[in-house]
């Protein structure tokens, strides 16, 4: 299917490897151009290759904290007026709330919900402008199934899904969409991180830890990024008009829920 979104710009943030870096590489196999943007160089350097050399699209490197205003605003100087919005940032660590005090939830809520709405305030008026946006933040399955350990994460991505609900049927009339990707478990360090520290707290091996996960996943098996960038293209895509204000999960069937 051709997506007909060739020749668009798009920003991806977090991009540098996981699910971001899938989505850059999907969207960039569909022709858009991208721009890419995460902390740290080298890594963002080799990825940036990788796509350019696996789909030949142009790919522009933004070393940027886009938690920080400076940093957003950096990525946009390099992708002025894009096309396609895709925000990513990494979740914030696991644990018991009896331990996290003001600054942990504060930081949780900037990296997790504010960051992606400065994000989006900075380009939905161009959108507008233009009649045509597509808008995805990658979020987590923890939105439909809070995590017992996460909670600095569901509470932080719980304030982001309430409000793109509203903003997202604010905007549609303009042919731009606002919807949210809500992964499980992934074949990324994230997971890899979160079931280390499971399996250091049991004191059990990882291997031992992650196969009990899998067993776990109605699939019987994590999901790859690749499946979960196509997912993203397709939500960015021409075709894309008629989804609006969605949360649209990507667990395997994990989420017994019919709503």
């Amino acid at each position: 299917m051709d997506l007909g979104i060739a020749g668009k710009k798009a920003v991806v943030c977090g991009a540098s490897k996981g699910l971001g870096r899938a989505c850059a590489e999907a969207l960039a196999r569909e022709g858009v151009k991208i721009t890419i943007a995460a902390r740290h160089l080298a890594q963002l350097a080799e990825t940036a290759e990788e796509i350019r050399r696996a789909t030949g699209s142009r790919v522009t490197v933004v070393v940027a904290d886009v938690n920080t205003g400076e940093g957003r605003q950096s990525v946009l100087s390099a992708c002025p007026n894009p096309d396609i919005l895709v925000t990513n940032s990494g979740g914030p660590p696991a644990g018991d709330f009896r331990d996290w005090g003001e600054y942990e939830w504060h930081q949780a809520a900037q990296n997790n919900m504010i960051t992606h709405i400065m994000m989006i305030k900075s380009v939905i008026d161009g959108m507008i402008d233009r009649r045509w946006g597509r808008i995805v933040n990658i979020t987590s399955a923890a939105v439909k199934s809070p995590y017992p350990t996460l909670g600095l994460s569901n509470g932080a991505r719980a304030g982001l899904t309430g409000f793109v609900a509203g903003l997202s049927r604010q905007v549609a009339k303009h042919n731009v969409t606002i919807n949210n990707l809500l992964p499980g478990s992934h074949e990324t360090d994230r997971l890899v991180k979160l079931m280390e520290a499971d399996a250091k707290a049991r004191r059990v091996p990882l291997a031992q830890v992650l196969d009990e996960a899998k067993a776990e996943e109605v699939s019987r098996r994590f999901g790859t990024p690749e499946e979960f960038g196509a997912i993203c293209a397709f939500l960015c895509s021409q075709h894309a008009g008629y989804i609006v204000g969605q949360n649209i999960l990507v667990d395997g069937g994990t989420y017994p829920g019919t709503l």
